[in-house]
């Protein structure tokens, strides 16, 4: 009999206020539930968070403008704050128009839920499995998550970037959040590993191509093959891109996989939104490549948002509201359509699975890809963190490579 179900007829039959015998049972009950369910591998999914009510906003904007790893600004210690401050009443009304807060944690959630769910599955020999969330600018924080890892005494704890496409200003941040929880203590008996990019994974590509199909079936027949597909992630700043970052070749290489996936004649192309700052970022701009394909003529497209996987204020607001309606109407846009995000689409919990069963099963402790630096890189921060998860992994240097071609 399921202990919760015993535990619950041990109270009908026994009064707990005045009984030691019940209370010794509920204890012992209580202790046996626990312990049944107690992970043996902790599965830590980073990801920036979304405040889930208005009243978070401020935080999470000072949170984010005073971060150094995220976004960089003169004089930052003071034009962070009053950016925040300036920002936070607009936020919180477009926070309002999307049903008041954040849906990445509800979804961050659902997906930990149904990944450890088929991991357990796939790898009984290390379930059972457990997500933990870790949040950078809302709760729950970082510390407070690896906290929650060691009082759990889980044997091993994989670090999973949400961020498929890895950036210094992104999954780089979250893993110097979990490097500065460390630097004054000593690291627990567990056996981290870590993934911090998939950019490629085939499953990945095809959930992404999955939701794409789902838009497509939208337009009329006659001008289906003409629609164009508009890849949609955050940009960067230059200054990121001129030192090296990664991310803008990786979004690339899920654009690339995911048309290889659907297989249509379709045009496409990449562009960037949410420009933060004063400082030049990644062009060109989604807004303004609606409008430009308007004046060319292009009256079909759907917006793919290919470096998030789960909906949040830049698609439900920035993608569907400020331009799938505002923008596209006030260009003569006859239609346009917003691919879904992968939510929990049985292909992508297939996709974080075969992604985690595989770095389990090859035995990879940290990819050599992720202890490389970019090649302008002066960052002392950046230097230490990847020396803190080579000691944090365990890494050796004779270590075996999983190809990332297969991933």
């Amino acid at each position: 009999m399921h202990v919760n179900i015993l535990y619950s007829l041990i109270n009908l039959i026994l009064d707990r206020h005045n009984s030691k015998i019940a209370t010794t049972w509920s204890n012992f009950i209580r202790s046996a539930s626990q312990n049944a369910q107690k992970p043996k591998t902790a599965i830590i999914m980073l990801n920036m968070g979304g405040p889930q009510t208005t009243d978070q906003v401020p935080d999470y904007l000072l949170r984010i403008m005073t971060d150094r790893d995220m976004i960089q600004l003169p004089v930052q210690s003071k034009l962070g704050p009053w950016i925040a401050k300036r920002r936070s009443e607009e936020v919180k009304k477009k926070y309002m128009e999307i049903g008041g807060g954040s849906p990445i944690y509800k979804w961050t959630d659902l997906q930990g839920k149904l990944l450890t769910e088929a991991l357990d599955k796939m790898s009984p020999e290390t379930a059972p499995h457990k997500h933990y969330i870790a949040f950078r600018y809302v709760p729950p924080f970082t510390d407070e998550t690896l906290t929650a890892v060691e009082k759990d005494g889980v044997e091993r704890a994989i670090i999973f970037s949400q961020y498929p496409q890895y950036s210094c200003a992104t999954t780089g941040s979250s893993l110097n959040a979990i490097a500065d929880f460390y630097k004054n203590r000593s690291l627990p008996d567990i056996k981290f590993t870590l993934i911090e990019r998939w950019a490629t994974n085939h499953l990945l590509a095809k959930v992404f191509a999955e939701r794409i199909q789902e838009k497509l079936q939208l337009f009329d027949a006659k001008i289906r093959d003409q629609v164009l597909i508009m890849f949609t992630a955050h940009s960067l700043p230059l200054k990121a891109v001129s030192r090296g970052d990664t991310y803008p070749h990786e979004v690339a290489a899920s654009v690339s996989a995911t048309m290889n996936q659907l297989s249509v004649p379709n045009p496409h192309r990449l562009v960037w939104q949410s420009k933060v700052g004063p400082l030049p970022w990644l062009q060109p701009y989604t807004d303004d490549a609606i409008k430009a394909y308007a004046k060319k003529g292009v009256k079909h497209m759907i917006l793919v948002p290919i470096a998030f996987v789960n909906e949040h204020i830049e698609t439900l607001h920035e993608l569907d509201i400020e331009y799938c309606d505002e923008v596209a109407k006030e260009a003569g846009i006859k239609q346009i359509e917003r691919a879904a995000a992968p939510n929990d689409h049985p292909t992508f919990i297939a996709a974080m699975a075969d992604v985690v069963a595989k770095h389990i099963n090859e035995g990879h402790s940290v990819s050599r890809q992720f202890l490389s630096r970019c090649p302008h890189c002066v960052s002392e921060r950046c230097k230490s963190s990847k020396e803190f998860y080579k000691k944090l992994c365990n890494y050796k240097e004779n270590e075996p490579e999983l190809a990332t071609s297969t991933v």
